[in-house]
């Protein structure tokens, strides 16, 4: 008896209806839906759109990226509807923060408004409260450099450097032993810790994208104030003798972005972190590892969290263009490179991050309450884990 074929997916399809979808719902294209914005889902998006103007060359695509660009700043720049704080969080007046737009920082985005500093703390609260993340702020500086580097404009690279300059002397901070520290997450006048502790990777992330803002500038604003000297400074000391491994597949796949983006940096900048590429390679072997030992992908959809999966099989995806390369530039990466073998022992792990897709491709999947519980993410990261070159290239 003959079988039909299951039909071929074309994943480019597959990004453009999730993209199309993702503008109408949240109310970036369709003005009848109320304007929903999330910062972290927002960079991914910004990235999602460029890639599918890369591929297409269609200026809607674009446009939808500077649309989206523009709401963010409009909504995530601007204090809540709920607080009877007026403007822009930055204090500027309205033309002037029009001009300076993440002078301030940008708001999460979260549904609850922020703890005030007489508030008690509450831990599964904090979760929905608004505020300011670092890393959400580093991904949406990454956004903002490649809408320059797509355009060839300055001006968005410019706004994440302000922006890498605001969130810099507001999370990191000084012990009376002299040294470094960062808070995870800021009120959202960036006025006092909401959570004192530190993120594991806010450090890495932030020295990799001020060295990725800083080339940007070099190449195309050359301007003495596009420099983030002493913030990288600060960076490499916060990062020194630091421990990456984590089990996390969100993680996991955030080590592996940022090794890419190292390397990437490495063959067109001169950055001083000479081992940290190696050290990332290392870290992420070592957390695929410890996840793969662990039950996670066995369960069913209802007890997993996609967004942290996609986050994870992004990041490898970054191996077969991080294997490319190495093996392209023999001058920098001879045979006996330790980065080779790192990079073919993370080969055998590709196989995971196409399972994870398969997983979430499937509509069954996406019916389960943490799919659809957290729809606007999961489904931006899926479509950025099916094309990802826009967010991956620095």
């Amino acid at each position: 008896m003959n079988r039909e074929k299951a039909p071929v997916m074309d994943p480019l399809s597959v990004v453009k209806d999730i993209m199309t979808e993702f503008a109408e719902s949240t109310g970036l294209s369709n003005p009848e839906n109320p304007p929903r914005r999330y910062l972290w889902t927002d960079a991914f998006g910004i990235c999602n759109f460029l890639e599918l103007y890369r591929q297409t060359g269609d200026e809607h695509w674009r446009r939808s990226a500077l649309s989206l660009m523009n709401q963010v700043h409009t909504m995530l720049g601007h204090h809540r509807q709920d607080d009877p704080r007026p403007g822009w969080i930055s204090n500027l007046s309205e033309s002037e923060g029009a001009r300076h737009p993440t002078l301030g920082g940008l708001r999460i985005g979260k549904s609850m408004n922020e703890r005030k500093p007489a508030d008690p703390y509450n831990e599964r609260e904090e979760w929905d409260r608004d505020g300011q993340y670092y890393h959400y702020l580093t991904k949406w500086m990454h956004a903002l450099n490649r809408m320059s580097r797509s355009t060839g404009e300055s001006t968005f690279n410019l706004w994440a450097i302000e922006l890498a300059r605001t969130a810099h002397a507001a999370f990191v901070y000084t012990l009376p032993s002299g040294y470094k520290r960062m808070y995870w997450k800021m009120s959202i006048d960036l006025s006092f810790p909401l959570v004192a502790s530190m993120g594991q990777h806010d450090p890495l992330d932030g020295l990799i994208t001020y060295r990725q803002l800083q080339a940007t500038a070099q190449e195309l604003s050359p301007f003495p104030e596009a420099r983030l000297d002493s913030e990288i400074a600060d960076m490499e000391s916060l990062c020194q003798g630091h421990n990456w491994t984590t089990a996390d597949p969100l993680g996991i796949g955030g080590i592996l972005s940022d090794a890419y983006r190292v390397l990437q940096l490495d063959m067109e900048t001169e950055f001083t972190r000479t081992t940290l590429f190696n050290e990332l390679l290392e870290s992420s072997l070592a957390g695929l590892d410890a996840f793969t030992q662990g039950p996670l992908l066995r369960l069913s959809a209802d007890y997993r969290l996609a967004f942290r999966e996609l986050g994870m099989s992004i990041g490898l995806h970054a191996v077969e263009r991080m294997k490319r390369i190495t093996e392209d530039r023999p001058d920098v990466f001879p045979k006996n490179h330790p980065a080779h073998g790192q990079i073919n022992r993370l080969y055998q792990y590709l196989p995971l991050g196409q399972t994870i897709e398969t997983f979430w491709l499937d509509p069954r999947c996406r019916e389960s309450q943490t799919w659809t519980g957290h729809l606007d993410i999961n489904r931006v990261m899926l479509a950025t884990s099916l094309a990802p070159d826009g967010y991956l290239t620095y």
